[in-house]
């Protein structure tokens, strides 16, 4: 089992490659979770600009966007860089994940990054009126919930563990009475192996919630332990599969250096419609500060569709194949 900061170690090649390995427990069915593969981009990121632009003090980055074109496999990544833009404030990167014959090999991720720094940065401020609504449930505190003391929310333990195996990464407390709405999901949210949530660790965060087509409409109680009270209705129903055709990330907040122990998280789907979706995640620390927005669009499949190895999974290159996503 590997833990985040070993699965997400990074090994330059040169001054624009650099090496990853993404490991089978950090999969959704075959294919590596897709919040796993965004924090792995921001980990060689922040390789990329602490050594070859290491000058340039920008040790974070602001803002992320992926498109997903080809589904990654377990093994060996490689991200290659293109600096489009060097800055005083902010640079920008074009990062093409690839995996298999390198001579060969198709993009299966491709983004853009831009650095900053963000303790340092400086510029107009002015207080806004945005807040959550609806409100979420109050909290007692972080350490009631670990000890399962809080009135208001309850330890989650998902369905299909076997299925989703990056999942059981980290753990989730939601509202004991259920969601406040359709298509709204809440949960505070910590690394099950006691770990810290750092900077690069945001791209797991962004995607690890519960599956709001699974809970919808989202208002139905918990039992003592967190689950479904109409689970056993439920028992031997296939899981979904919801790949990711693009994610992206706003930073706010830089998180403290050694990391933090709870995040919030709010997730929110405006349409789900015909097998597609958005999500809408927001990301706050204990003290309610803004961290992170993300916003996904991800498809709804069957679990079969991740399940049927294709040539490039099973590490031979198939160049001429095109995903069926």
């Amino acid at each position: 089992m590997a833990s985040f900061a070993k699965a997400t170690a990074i090994e330059a090649l040169d001054s624009h490659t650099y090496l990853a390995n993404f490991p089978d427990d950090w999969c959704i069915g075959n294919v590596p979770h897709g919040g796993f593969v965004t924090s792995c981009f921001l980990a060689a990121t922040a390789l990329h600009f602490s050594t070859t632009h290491a000058s340039l003090n920008q040790p974070h980055t602001i803002t992320l966007h992926l498109t997903f074109l080809r589904r990654n496999a377990v093994g060996q990544a490689r991200f290659s860089f293109r600096d489009m833009k060097l800055g005083r404030r902010t640079s920008t990167v074009h990062v093409a994940l690839t995996q298999g014959d390198e001579k060969n090999a198709e993009p299966c991720v491709v983004g853009y990054l831009t650095q900053s720094n963000l303790q340092t940065e400086t510029g107009v401020s002015l207080s806004t009126s945005w807040q959550l609504f609806p409100p979420p449930v109050s909290l007692k505190s972080t350490k009631a919930l670990r000890e399962g003391e809080d009135e208001n929310w309850v330890h989650s333990v998902g369905e299909h563990a076997r299925f989703r195996k990056a999942s059981q990464k980290t753990r989730w407390w939601v509202p004991r009475q259920g969601q406040r709405e359709p298509g709204v999901a809440d949960e505070w949210l910590c690394w099950a192996d006691g770990g810290k949530s750092t900077q690069s660790a945001l791209g797991v965060i962004v995607d690890q919630f519960p599956q709001l087509v699974e809970i919808y409409p989202g208002t139905q109680p918990l039992d003592a332990f967190g689950n479904d009270v109409d689970a056993e209705k439920k028992r031997g129903r296939k899981p979904n599969w919801y790949p990711t055709v693009l994610l992206n990330l706003d930073v706010k907040k830089a998180l403290p250096e050694e990391g933090v122990d709870w995040l919030f998280v709010r997730v929110r789907a405006k349409k789900i419609q015909n097998g597609r979706m958005d999500l809408e995640v927001v990301v706050l620390d204990e003290g309610g500060d803004l961290v992170a927005i993300s916003n996904h669009v991800c498809l709804i499949l069957d679990a079969d569709r991740n399940m049927k190895r294709s040539e490039k999974t099973k590490g031979v290159d198939d160049k001429k194949r095109r995903s069926k996503l």
